[in-house]
């Protein structure tokens, strides 16, 4: 970087675009992915705007995420991905939308896989060792 500071609306507009992830706006965040914000963005914490999507239950806008080229394989600064959020959260929606993409059970620490077990979530299980 260049060491200047960032301009506070791109701070802003980058809270905002988390905040409609968090909230499940699906329609106004694809149309600011479709104008140009990364659909990787990434917070101060390592979360995209895919695992955000997923821990709050939106399998609607985890849907589009990945529909515009979000990576599912991406892992936060606590090593979880989407698909461990997801099943944490026993989103069942979000889950079967995540796999479907390749999203791998296994990958992350905890890994879905982990987090199911850990939680005692036999659901979210069956749902990760079902054939594809």
């Amino acid at each position: 970087m260049s060491g200047e500071p960032i301009d506070p609306g791109v701070i802003e507009l980058a809270g905002q675009v988390f905040d409609l992830a968090r909230s499940g706006a699906t329609e106004d965040l694809a149309a600011y992915v479709d104008a140009g914000v990364p659909v990787n963005l990434t917070n101060d914490k390592g979360d995209t705007l895919l695992v955000l999507a997923a821990y709050h239950s939106h399998p609607e806008t985890v849907g589009a995420l990945l529909d515009c080229g979000a990576d599912h394989s991406r892992v936060n600064d606590r090593g979880q991905t989407a698909l461990a959020a997801a099943v944490f959260r026993q989103s069942a929606d979000t889950v079967s939308r995540l796999l479907a993409a390749g999203a791998d059970p296994d990958a992350g620490g905890p890994s879905a896989r982990a987090t199911a077990t850990f939680f005692e979530l036999p659901e979210m299980s069956a749902l990760l060792d079902a054939p594809r």
